[in-house]
């Protein structure tokens, strides 16, 4: 069962990082869904539940984090396809167009993936944080070419005005070869 809401917060400091996943989960009744360290050398907490209880929570850990605070996220009602493709659930598709949004933490991914999955009828793929891509997120999502582009269009909005994209593109008719590759 997804939960109703979800807040993260990616702190620059891994010691301090712990802190404030602590704090948040002593301020309120929240699931813990991750908390780890985060390359490059950052600390990254996500929770899940209810949605005053997850809002204070979050409040606690932005409060907390303070000076080492990188990014952070309070998504209210968050489409059920994202930790579906956080966790690798997706089934495959054979969708044409596939949409992919870069940004420079997984903050502002998840925010990305939740925007443009509930802005058209997409699939969201993938959904890659942090790890090994540099401190990145990548959304990857696939469907027709017009709601490819309305997602991507939808999904970079945020991050654009926050200036944590570092790019989206379109791939209007993904070839066959590297689509069996992507699963």
């Amino acid at each position: 069962m997804n939960p109703l809401a979800i807040a993260a917060i990616e702190t620059s400091s891994i010691a301090q990082g712990f802190v404030v996943a602590d704090a948040m989960v002593k301020r309120a009744e929240v699931d813990v869904l991750e908390a780890s360290t985060l390359s490059p050398g950052r600390f990254w907490v996500l929770i899940g539940g209810e949605v005053a209880t997850v809002r204070a929570s979050h409040r606690r850990g932005v409060e907390v984090a303070a000076d080492t605070l990188l990014d952070e996220l309070f998504i209210p009602q968050l489409h059920e396809g994202v930790l579906a493709a956080l966790r690798g659930l997706v089934t495959r598709s054979d969708d044409d167009a596939l949409g992919i949004i870069e940004t420079l933490t997984a903050a502002s991914a998840i925010v990305a993936a939740d925007l443009a999955v509930k802005a058209a009828r997409v699939t969201l793929r993938d959904l890659r944080l942090a790890n090994g891509i540099g401190g990145k997120g990548v959304v990857t999502l696939s469907g027709t070419v017009s709601d490819v582009q309305a997602a991507i269009e939808a999904g970079r909005v945020q991050a654009l005005k926050r200036g944590l994209l570092a790019r989206s593109v379109v791939i209007p008719k993904l070839d066959a070869r590297l689509r069996s590759r992507l699963g």
